[in-house]
């Protein structure tokens, strides 16, 4: 933890500090191990440096939704093309029904050839 704030005045030790200090170097990697992510910004701290940790912190937030709603797209498109799969595999195993018409027809026609003598 930084005890100091690197944007301001601030002297007071707080968790704050550490995610500012990485996002000062432009290192999101460390700030979210810092915890980004559920931060709270210092009470001591300037208002300017409370904006920026919670710009930041809002900003990832919305990166994660983002992330777990294209990750749940993702899934459920992959879910949709299986079920089209299998759906085709089980059609094709399947004999080609006749419409109603074409199967009457063939009916009679078996009808009638059983009628006649073979040749």
């Amino acid at each position: 933890m930084a005890p100091t704030c690197p944007l301001c005045a601030c002297v007071e030790a707080h968790p704050a500090h550490a995610i500012l200090a990485a996002l000062r170097e432009d290192d999101l990697d460390a700030a979210i191990e810092h915890g980004l992510p559920d931060a709270l910004p210092c009470p001591r701290c300037a208002s300017g440096c409370a904006s920026t940790l919670i710009a930041a912190r809002d900003a990832r937030q919305r990166a994660l939704a983002a992330r777990e709603r294209f990750r749940a797209r993702e899934k459920r498109l992959a879910r949709r093309v299986a079920e089209r799969e299998a759906a085709r595999a089980t059609a094709a195993k399947q004999p080609a029904a006749l419409p109603p018409a074409a199967a009457a027809a063939l009916a009679r026609a078996k009808a009638k050839a059983a009628g006649r003598p073979s040749r």
